[in-house]
């Protein structure tokens, strides 16, 4: 470990530095003004963020209902048989035993609210006295259950757990924290090309490197030169990203500022000492530097922490839209203490309105706005290749890493769920006995507020990565 940082030490040292505060400079130089395609501008989020948002979605995200999690972290990689695991101690999940789940949630699943669990019982009952689906016959009855299981995919944009699997299991999210786990290197590499090469909409003329840190130059299998994304430095960020669509160009920010979500959490809390009788966690700002330093990146860094900001914009505008989702009398973040599940429910909608309130938020009726069939295209596209990305997450090695992996992009699939359903949602009964035009699984809350509380802490974070870098000695 101490070879490891005077390494990193000796690369840090290696860069010329014109002036104090520059290693803050080149980080966050571009981290700064108005966001591409957006009307909003860093600054706002920032103080929105740190001040409104971060300390009441912390509280909420402490209670019963969002920390625990069922998530089937034993799924098979779905595109390679490589069969290795991470062999490391900091990258063990450990689930919960069946005393430490609030026996609301143990019930079932799927049963989020009092009035859903009594509904359930009811028909279980019926469906032993032969009283429902007596008629049918076994084909027929095949038949409607795979069309509402195809029903309830359809307006997905990730794959979701069967968390009635006796392989699924409750995790607390409190006590399995994500942090650096020292899982890295090429197996954590294979894992990000595959979503950039394969799964972000890029020609593959263009090639990306193994080694973000490494030049690239090569030739694909027909003689064709490779071009280089690590472009030098003066020419622009990704200029293959100007000639797409709007939509495309989101869905790369989007990936991109996940990616850069992920790293400053790893940066903000990793292992700093171990010795037999404690660990300390804390911020690396040199593991922050060589993800985002202008310099260390080949101008890459800060275009990272701009999409970061984009994407906490598409989240944010998502929990702003679901709003009357939450409103309604007949939802409760049930979890079998009445009183409790009372207050949460107040904590929730206090802070959805607070997001609502935000005064520049993303207009999405920008996305799939053009011919109506090209349209439907795209936007079905966008859906396929995002659930291809969440199967990916089956084959990190790091059970610690696939835990916050799956969690992360289930969360934002289900923000894009919510702001392509606009219409589903406004035309939601009030009343228990309809059936209702949007629907969410407890599997798709507890990870989009998860979800967004990690982009939420990542830029808090920012604001303490800023002050260090701007305090070194250089």
């Amino acid at each position: 470990m101490k070879s490891f940082f005077i390494l990193l030490a000796l690369l840090l040292s290696s860069v010329h530095v014109t002036r104090a505060g520059s290693a803050a400079h080149r980080c966050f130089c571009q981290v700064t003004g108005t966001l591409d395609d957006c009307a909003c501008d860093v600054e706002t989020i920032d103080r929105f963020n740190n001040k409104e948002i971060f300390p009441k979605l912390q509280k909420l995200l402490a209670t019963d209902y969002f920390r625990f999690y069922k998530v089937n972290l034993n799924n098979p990689c779905p595109f390679w048989t490589d069969h290795s695991q991470c062999g490391l101690k900091y990258c063990a999940v450990k689930p919960c035993t069946d005393g430490e789940i609030p026996e609301g949630l143990k019930s079932s699943s799927y049963k989020y609210s009092e009035a859903a669990s009594q509904d359930i019982e009811e028909c279980e009952k019926a469906e032993k006295l032969g009283a429902v689906n007596g008629s049918l016959s076994d084909e027929t009855r095949q038949a409607l259950q795979e069309w509402k299981k195809h029903d309830d995919e359809s307006d997905r944009f990730c794959m979701l757990d069967d968390e009635d699997s006796p392989k699924s299991q409750y995790v607390d999210l409190l006590l399995n924290p994500e942090r650096f786990t020292g899982y890295k290197g090429p197996e954590a590499w294979r894992i990000w090309n595959s979503i950039y090469e394969e799964n972000c909409f890029k020609p593959y003329s263009v090639k990306r490197p193994l080694n973000p840190l490494a030049s690239y130059s090569g030739e694909r299998d027909d003689g064709k030169k490779l071009t280089s994304l690590f472009l030098i430095k003066g020419q622009g960020f990704y200029r293959w990203l100007e000639g797409l669509c709007v939509e495309k160009r989101a869905f790369f920010r989007l990936i991109s500022g996940l990616h850069a979500s992920i790293n400053t959490h790893l940066s903000a809390r990793y292992l700093l000492d171990e010795n037999w009788f404690e660990m300390k966690w804390g911020h690396n700002v040199s593991e922050f530097q060589l993800r985002f330093d202008e310099e260390l990146t080949k101008g890459e860094g800060p275009k990272r922490l701009r999409n970061l900001y984009f994407l906490y914009l598409i989240e944010l505008r998502a929990l702003a839209k679901i709003l009357p989702y939450f409103e309604r009398p007949t939802f409760h973040l049930y979890t079998g203490q009445r009183t409790q599940d009372n207050e949460n429910k107040k904590l929730l909608l206090e802070l959805l309105h607070v997001a609502k309130s935000f005064p520049l938020h993303f207009d999405e009726t920008a996305l799939f706005a053009g011919n109506n069939k090209e349209a439907m295209k795209l936007k079905e596209d966008f859906k396929l290749t995002f659930k291809n990305i969440s199967r990916i997450m089956d084959c990190v090695e790091c059970f610690k890493c696939r835990l916050w992996g799956k969690l992360q992009t289930q969360g934002l699939g289900t923000a894009l769920k919510i702001l392509f359903s606009e219409r589903q949602i406004e035309a939601m009964p009030n009343t228990s006995n309809t059936n209702p035009s949007f629907q969410l699984s407890r599997q798709e809350i507890v990870s989009l507020f998860n979800a967004f509380g990690r982009i939420s802490t990542s830029v808090r974070e920012l604001e303490n990565f800023r002050s260090l870098l701007s305090n070194l000695k250089q």
